[in-house]
Order: structure tokens, then C-alpha cells, then sequence
């Protein structure tokens, strides 16, 4: 049995993939979309095939994984003659009771509904998710991956906050990072692209999509990430503000008449480049921006400046950086970005060689100069690799 189904169960969403381990390569993949609303559509592909299509409405997560399994039967291949070593899940949260992944079982289940309060908006999803597909794959072992488990290795100074310990201990008040399955597989890729050991290498990752962080990587084990308790902190990012004066919600509360609910929703969806440039895809802010838009110009340059004040900040972290890595949407497809938030780190050994980095070939590579004293990578993530990997690894431990 090589082969492992991934599901990656979003709010109104269901992305998954069909891996053969063994040969490497994926099988089939898709997304159902726009889950519960009205409309959406499901698009099912295979490699060196035409997209399978269904349209929705899917009224749920359960109709929704229905229609996964039906396009696994109509485009294929039939999951029925599929042996599955397993079904590895996306969980964002894990908090500190998750530091590897876990073979799923009731105990777990609840565990993960327990801390939704840390990610109210993505583990009741993530659950859900899980909840039908044991129910679709009853005798298939199911695993749970958790984003914020690369972080477990924070040392005490990085996850405290020093904030009363009746928070700390009574409530879970710490940073735990986000992107780990990301940062994982990036680690593990760009230490082969060096030639290292992953406990050789000393990184800084950089997560650029429409969610941003940075993570400092020493010896293969995160020891600093921008994202905190929740996804908000850190970097600009598409739609949340990153770094703000944490007095802000008290101020709004007393000046604009503001809830703490009103303030938390905001800063996740209503700021970042939305709030500056009018639009959260980096790909139109630049269109704005080369429009004459002044808001998206700054939008630009904020952005870059966040990006660039943590690179230093982690260079300092590590004390030897053997590379700086760009991965996701935006790290790896916006060459412009990432000589701006490089700009001005040529004292570290930091810059970017214009020919390279403007070949967006897709690959792993490296846009530094030739001989540059500090590498810097694009390396393509890929999350879905990663639980398929992890997953494997827990069930095939299991004797």
C-alpha cells in the first residue's frame, strides 16, 4: 500500500490529492469549493488529462466529499481499487498538546474540537473534514498533521509572552507559529539543494502567501517564528495586519465604540494589503500600484519593510544564516518583492542577481549572485507532499 490520500478541509472548501508514495508523484487532485454558499464547483485533475468539472451547490462538507469520491469514480482513478496506507489531514491548531502528528482516533477528535478556541476559524472545519472522511474510509488509518508542531521546538524565550502568568497557565497565552508543514518540507528541501544534513542548516524561511510568516530555523528545528498565538501576528499579509500596538483594541473600544469581536475581525479580514491597497492579491496591488494608485505603492513598501525587519531580526536570532528561503505564492512567483525586502541587507551577505531572479521557472534555484556568502532559495512548497510523508511515517511506526 503506497498510496495516501491527503484532505485539506478549509471553512468552505476541500482541497486533496492522491499520492503515490512509492514512485513519488501524484495521482489525481482537486478542490471542491464554496462549501455551504451557493454555487462553487469541483475540479478534479490527473496528470496529462482534461479537468473534470462538476458544479455544486455542495450544502456541506459531507456533500462536498461526496463529490470528491464520485469524480475519483467519474475521472479517476476508482478509490475502490486504490489501496490506501492512509488519510492524512491538515490541522492548523494543535497548541501544546500536538508536537507530532497523531494517528486519529476519538480522544484526538476531541482534543482538536477543544482548541478551537485558538483557531476558531480553521479547526471546526478541519474536524469536519476529518469527521467524514472516516466516515467515507472507516478502516483506513487516518492522521492528523498539525501546523504549529514544527514550532514545539521554540525554545522557552521565543514562545513566552510576557504577560500575567494566570494567562499563560490558565488560558494556553503563547506563541505557537503556523506554516510548519510548509517550513518542514521547505527545510528538508533546501538542505539537499545545499548539500547538508537538515541539523546541518541554519535558515530563515519566509512563507509568502496570501497568509505571511518568517521562521528561524537552527539546525533544522524552528527556534523563532513571526506568527504567534494566532495567525495575526508577524508580517503583513493579504488580509490581517501583522505587527500592531497591542493597546489598539482598548483604544478602539473607548474612542470608536468597538467590541473586542469587531477589532479581532478587522485585523484578520478587513486589513493587511485590503485595507492599503484596496485588494488582497499581490499580483493587483501591483497592477494598482503601476496604475499610479498611491495606496498600493505604500501597500508595497510596507509590506517589503516588514519582510526585510525580520530577515534581519532572525539573522541575528540564528547568528549564522546558511540561506534565505522564499517559498509560496508570493515568495515564489514575485521576483520584484523579493528584491525589496532583500533591499539593502548587502552587509549580510543578502541580494539578488537580476537575471536569476526574474526566471520564474517554477523550480528550486537560487536567485543570489554566483558565490553569493549567504544563499537565497525559491523552493516551491508543498504541504500536501509533507503530510503524505508524515503520515506515512506514524503508520508504518505503528509495529
Amino acid at each position: 500500500m503506497s498510496h495516501v490520500l491527503v484532505v485539506n478541509s478549509g471553512s468552505s472548501s476541500i482541497k486533496y490529492r492522491l499520492l503515490d508514495m512509492a514512485a513519488e508523484r501524484p495521482v489525481a487532485w482537486g478542490i471542491a469549493d464554496r462549501i455551504g454558499e451557493d454555487g462553487g464547483e469541483l475540479t478534479h485533475r490527473r496528470p496529462g488529462a482534461d479537468p473534470h468539472v462538476r458544479p455544486g451547490p455542495f450544502a456541506d462538507h459531507e456533500a462536498g466529499l461526496a463529490a470528491v469520491l464520485d469524480a475519483f469514480g467519474a475521472a479517476g482513478p476508482d478509490l475502490s481499487g486504490v489501496a490506501l496506507a492512509a488519510v492524512g489531514h491538515r490541522v492548523v491548531h494543535g497548541g501544546d498538546r500536538f508536537v507530532r502528528p497523531a494517528l486519529v482516533d476519538d480522544a484526538v477528535m476531541r482534543a482538536v474540537e477543544e482548541l478551537a478556541p485558538l483557531a476558531p476559524l480553521h479547526n471546526p472545519a478541519n474536524l469536519e473534514g476529518i469527521r467524514v472522511a472516516r466516515k467515507s474510509f472507516p478502516d483506513v488509518p487516518h492522521v492528523a498533521v498539525f501546523d504549529t508542531a514544527f514550532h514545539s521546538t521554540l525554545p522557552p524565550a521565543a514562545h513566552t509572552y510576557a504577560v500575567p502568568e494566570r494567562w499563560r497557565t490558565g488560558y494556553g497565552v503563547r506563541r505557537y507559529g503556523f506554516h510548519g508543514t510548509s517550513c518542514a518540507y521547505v527545510t528538508r528541501r533546501a538542505a539537499a539543494w545545499l548539500g547538508r544534513q537538515v541539523e546541518e542548516v541554519n535558515l530563515v524561511v519566509l512563507h509568502l502567501g496570501n497568509g505571511a510568516s518568517a521562521t528561524a530555523v537552527a539546525g533544522g528545528r524552528s527556534v523563532d517564528t513571526s506568527m504567534g498565538m494566532t495567525p495575526l501576528e508577524g508580517l503583513v499579509m493579504g488580509t490581517r495586519s501583522g505587527d500592531i500596538d497591542p493597546s489598539l483594541p482598548g483604544y478602539l473600544a473607548r474612542e470608536a465604540g468597538l467590541t473586542a469581536g469587531d477589532v479581532d475581525a478587522a485585523l484578520n479580514r478587513e486589513s493587511g494589503l485590503l485595507a492599503l491597497a484596496g485588494a488582497n492579491d499581490m499580483r493587483e496591488v501591483r497592477r494598482r500600484a503601476e496604475a499610479g494608485e498611491p495606496g498600493a505603492a505604500l501597500a508595497l513598501e510596507v509590506y517589503a519593510r516588514r519582510v526585510r525587519k525580520y530577515v534581519g531580526a532572525y539573522y541575528a536570532v540564528l547568528g549564522r544564516v546558511d540561506a534565505v528561503v522564499f517559498t509560496a505564492g508570493v515568495g515564489e512567483h514575485d521576483a520584484r518583492l523579493r528584491a525589496e525586502a532583500l533591499s539593502g541587507l548587502e552587509a549580510l551577505g543578502l541580494a539578488v542577481d537580476p537575471e536569476r531572479n526574474a526566471a520564474d521557472s517554477g523550480e528550486e534555484r537560487a536567485v543570489s549572485p554566483a558565490g553569493a556568502r549567504v544563499p537565497v532559495l525559491v523552493v516551491p512548497t508543498d504541504e500536501e507532499w509533507e503530510i503524505a510523508v508524515e503520515a506515512v511515517a506514524l503508520v508504518g511506526g505503528r509495529g
